[in-house]
């Protein structure tokens, strides 16, 4: 019997797709987006558009230049583009979205092969890009704009103020829980990221096991830090600030830059909650997501190596 191997994402449903996969993320991040446009409005719409149209932009024109069939129906470039934008600040200046969505799908996705081949996640492989060329655009200080008529975008981000004045001024749970808080454009509400996170998670569109994992290890290692005094904020703030939750559900989650077996995610997720806990309380960047996904995507081979299950069958493994 001939048996083909195709890249993933690897669907055991056959009524699911690639796009239909896409397109409950997209329905997933509904409620952020809608949150992002009350509270940062024109600006959300202007960061997340340019994402889009550069992302599928970008699509299309390699493959035409490569001599290979569109996929742009596959929405997957669209929802690159969508995830990008949530996580740019509001303040961007317009070239850093149409740079980062550019490098997304140039060098995190098209150069590997297109979609499936990828070992890093495209979106944030074009914000780390725009993060290390354009510091200042993206830094603490670009996301406050002293003369704004929203009083949330004259403060400081909530993780910004714990890393410059030992968590006093920190807002309370519900700001945070809300998410009328400064930030990044689709991360400061964990209401409406765990609403769309849950219906990803009833989908079954995420694997459980990873978001489990980062909370898990977030939550753990927040109270170690917690009650030892390293950290000055507490594990509920750790977990509502930031663009930990959103990198939780929507980012750690991508089926072909994560690992294949159950297992191997759970270790997956508890490494990316473990690494952004220690970004955000020992290195100079009060955020650590970006980072931590990337890390870990370069380990996905080594994980899946280890906690892919022989099938029944295969050869018996050697004994230690």
């Amino acid at each position: 019997m001939n048996v083909s191997v195709a890249s993933s994402p690897h669907f055991s449903n056959t009524t699911t797709s690639t796009q239909r996969m896409m397109i409950d993320v997209m329905i997933a991040l509904i409620p952020v987006v809608a949150l992002s446009l009350w509270v940062f409005r024109w600006h959300a719409i202007v960061q997340i558009g340019l994402c889009m149209l550069v992302c599928a932009l970008t699509e299309s024109a390699w493959k035409k230049l490569s001599g290979k069939p569109a996929s742009i129906a596959d929405a997957s470039g669209l929802l690159t583009g969508l995830i990008l934008g949530l996580s740019l600040p509001w303040s961007a200046p317009l070239y850093v979205p149409i740079i980062a969505s550019f490098m997304a799908i140039a060098l995190g996705k098209m150069v590997f092969g297109g979609l499936g081949m990828n070992l890093f996640n495209p979106a944030m492989v074009g914000r780390a890009f725009v993060m290390l060329s354009f510091a200042g655009a993206l830094g603490a200080s670009a996301y406050v704009y002293p003369d704004a008529s929203s009083t949330i975008l004259t403060q400081a981000t909530p993780l910004t103020l714990a890393k410059e004045s030992a968590g006093a001024s920190m807002p309370g749970f519900w700001p945070l829980f809300l998410g009328t808080t400064n930030g990044s454009i689709g991360e400061t509400s964990a209401l409406a990221i765990l609403t769309g996170g849950a219906y990803l998670l009833v989908r079954r569109t995420a694997a459980w096991q990873i978001p489990a994992g980062v909370l898990a290890s977030c939550i753990v290692l927040g109270l170690i830090f917690e009650f030892t005094g390293i950290s000055n904020l507490n594990v509920i703030q750790h977990l509502a600030s930031g663009s930990l939750l959103f990198g939780a559900f929507f980012i750690a989650t991508d089926p072909v830059s994560s690992p294949l077996a159950p297992k191997g995610r759970l270790i997956f997720g508890l490494g990316v909650g473990t690494l952004i806990m220690i970004l955000r309380v020992f290195s100079s960047y009060p955020e650590g997501v970006m980072f931590a996904v990337l890390l870990m995507n370069a380990v996905v081979p080594l994980i899946n190596r280890w906690t892919i299950p022989t099938p029944i069958g295969g050869p018996i493994p050697a004994k230690p």
